[in-house]
């Protein structure tokens, strides 16, 4: 069965079933990001192992934090499968975890997507080469009984939002976690927050903007890099005001993309006009140089990316969060006190110390900001 038009994160965390990850030549890189927010968590499967040749044997935990996750990592989907059924283990999704430039499939790959749909695994595919579209793929699947989902195919324009002012109705603080680049942990930071929030007693929700999100399971969300633009800014009030209307949250925690100056993916603008935050978190890779994928394009300085962003919006940056790639585990401490130094702003490794502190920033700007900047002005 061949099904397609799943762009849209469904309101149920629900686990599908235990899904292999291909990752092949790109795990623990920015090309792997899908695959790395997996193996970190998911509601929708329970992940049985990555594919990555280069890794072979080894903890996917281990070689991505440095903490075994209890997942392991195969060299093709041929050996994944065939150790798993070994095990008594039955794989029965074969999820997409690479995250390529322009998010296209190369020969090789789809090679191996054939080759699960052979070995009876239903697809995933968070890219914007749909496999549903694919004739020879299609057929293969139907001869196998097995399903294919598009994630990153849009949902028909007759079911988008056009904004409508109703965000105004939203009564729940709201946190937008944006970076100064792509690939540098946006997401990653919003589910620790979250998960720190409703830890210290606050009921939090995350917004996923990605397919990476949908494919975690966020109960709320859009895929936002797939939507004709003159319905973006409508399907994110649309999804923060599902979140509220839904399960009532005191704090929404908004998951940024790409980034406002990055030249291939400017996002962050319409979540900064359409989802109006109270207040932003910012994620920086202090090591890089460049924008990830563009040598010769450098990084517009911190400090400018923050005056944008405030001038943009009229909201604080209130914290920053870092990515540590590149950086020596005793050189983490001391640079996030050189941001502190430089910025003014509490800065934290969220994935190393967890995010309690950030979750503490977030509870004392909540004790001082109104939850409304106005009336609702919703149109009906």
């Amino acid at each position: 069965m061949v099904t397609s038009g799943e762009g849209k994160a469904p309101n149920a965390g629900v686990i599908d079933g235990p899904a292999i990850v291909y990752c092949q030549g790109a795990f623990n890189t920015t090309n792997g990001k899908t695959a790395h927010g997996l193996v970190r968590r998911s509601r929708r499967y329970r992940v049985l192992g990555i594919i990555d040749s280069r890794y072979a044997g080894r903890d996917a935990g281990e070689v991505l934090d440095g903490r075994p996750a209890g997942i392991p990592i195969f060299a093709s989907v041929e050996s994944a499968v065939r150790e798993l059924r070994e095990r008594g283990e039955e794989p029965q999704y074969f999820v997409i975890g690479l995250a390529p430039d322009g998010g296209r499939l190369s020969a090789e790959a789809r090679q191996e997507v054939m080759l699960a749909i052979q070995l009876g695994l239903n697809v995933d595919s968070g890219l914007h080469d749909f496999l549903s579209e694919d004739p020879e793929i299609c057929r293969l699947a139907e001869a196998a009984g097995v399903r294919i989902r598009d994630v990153r195919k849009p949902p028909p324009r007759s079911q988008l939002h056009f904004f409508s002012g109703k965000i105004e109705e939203v009564d729940a603080f709201r946190v937008a976690v944006l970076g100064t680049d792509s690939a540098v942990g946006k997401r990653t930071t919003c589910w620790l927050l979250t998960d720190a929030l409703n830890e210290a007693g606050l009921r939090a929700e995350l917004v996923g903007t990605g397919q990476t999100a949908w494919m975690q399971g966020a109960r709320f969300g859009i895929i936002l890099d797939s939507l004709v633009n003159d319905f973006v800014s409508g399907e994110i009030e649309h999804a923060v005001w599902t979140a509220w209307k839904e399960a009532r949250p005191e704090v929404i925690v908004i998951e940024g993309q790409g980034s406002l100056m990055n030249p291939a993916y400017p996002g962050g603008f319409e979540i900064l006009a359409a989802a109006r935050p109270h207040v932003v978190i910012l994620q920086h890779a202090p090591a890089r140089r460049d924008y990830d994928g563009f040598p010769g394009y450098p990084i517009h300085p911190l400090s400018l990316q923050i005056e944008v962003i405030e001038k943009l919006s009229g909201k604080p940056v209130v914290a920053l969060t870092i990515n540590h790639e590149g950086l020596a585990r005793e050189e983490i401490p001391h640079v996030c006190r050189a941001l502190e130094l430089a910025t003014g702003l509490p800065t934290f490794d969220v994935l190393l110390e967890g995010a309690s502190g950030l979750a503490g920033v977030i509870r004392r700007w909540m004790a001082e900001t109104p939850r409304r900047s106005r009336p609702s002005q919703a149109r009906s």
